[in-house]
């Protein structure tokens, strides 16, 4: 067992070009947590949010940050230590997980990593790593925004407590950026559910969005959703900001917009449309990721992945990522 590792950290925040390929101490897991020698990791929006120096959340919800720091909460890899107080996990056993978050001390970038075993989940045995570790954070934003909240904890961003809508056969599904991290996974799940879902996306990924079997598809850069869309259910929206407010014209009375991202949204509007605008904040959930896993297995939801980049090119990644048009996940693989 080696006692050093290779591992990206932040020793400054900023561009893509702070992500500095660095030596150092393998951890060592505290009760409660499995060391995990990592095959993959996913990279996600938070890993580019932390690397700014999280500007974008509001100043009094922003954490304190000490640095350095390794960014990364998604993986896949192997048990190669438990604490003694550990029984779910054994060492060889291949597991995935949404590793400490919300919180910005993942340490996924690295090829060793001590995780929560709570925030662990058996691999599926027929998903590689790599496209394991695409699934957690994407997949759990999905699931926990969808299907089930799993905790009770509020979000920053609402007094009210989230409680997804039940969606059946028949009810009627916009997802804007469907064919992002979190939007192709909630198109999966929803239509999973027997809902009628209508994808948002660029002209690019509409046989993407096919093949995952959307019911219709919408071309955010020929149309707007809401001049086309009308009496939905529920709006999923993965993209947020200023324009989200726009969607909720393609809500019927009654329905409901989750925005993934932070939008700008007039409770007095919302009130006079009636409608409901909801959202939560994802945490790790290693029983969620679970069942996600067995969906995954019998192939039910796939990860669609848009490139890999060996660990040492994390800032090559991020550079993809800031790109924009991501169709699926980006990953990062660490050599053995």
């Amino acid at each position: 067992m080696p006692t050093t590792m290779k591992a990206i950290r932040l020793h400054e925040h900023g561009g893509p070009e702070v992500l500095r390929h660095d030596d150092v101490p393998v951890p060592e897991p505290k009760p409660g947590e499995v060391l995990v020698r990592v095959h993959a990791a996913g990279v996600n929006p938070p890993d580019w949010y932390l690397r700014g120096g999280l500007t974008n959340v509001p100043a009094k919800l922003r954490p304190k940050l000490d640095l350095p720091v390794i960014p990364g909460t998604d993986v896949s890899g192997v048990v190669e230590a438990v604490a003694a107080d550990v029984d779910d996990f054994s060492v060889g056993d291949e597991v995935f997980g949404l590793i400490r978050f919300p919180g910005f001390r993942g340490g996924g970038y690295a090829e060793y990593v001590a995780a929560p075993a709570s925030d662990l989940a058996r691999k599926p045995a027929g998903v590689d790593h790599v496209h394991a570790a695409g699934a957690p954070m994407a997949g759990l934003t999905a699931w926990q925004f969808l299907i089930e909240v799993g905790h009770d904890h509020p979000s920053p961003f609402q007094a009210a407590r989230h409680r997804p809508m039940t969606i059946e056969p028949g009810t009627k599904v916009l997802v804007n950026g469907a064919a992002g991290g979190v939007g192709h996974f909630a198109v999966q799940l929803a239509k999973g559910k027997g809902a009628h879902v209508i994808a948002v996306a660029s002209g690019a990924h509409e046989s993407f969005l096919r093949e995952l079997g959307v019911d219709e598809f919408i071309d955010y850069t020929k149309s707007r959703p809401e001049e086309l869309v009308s009496g939905a259910d529920l709006v999923l929206d993965t993209v947020g900001g200023r324009e989200s407010r726009r969607l909720l014209r393609a809500l019927r009375r009654g329905g409901a917009l989750y925005p993934v991202f932070f939008g700008e949204y007039d409770d007095e509007e919302n009130a006079k449309l009636g409608v409901t605008v909801s959202g939560v904040q994802v945490r790790s959930n290693g029983a969620q990721l679970a069942e996600l896993g067995r969906l995954l297995d019998t192939g039910e939801v796939r990860v669609a992945i848009d490139g890999t980049f060996p660990l040492a090119d994390a800032r090559v990644a991020h550079e993809r990522a800031a790109l924009g048009h991501i169709q699926g996940k980006i990953v990062l693989t660490v050599a053995r």
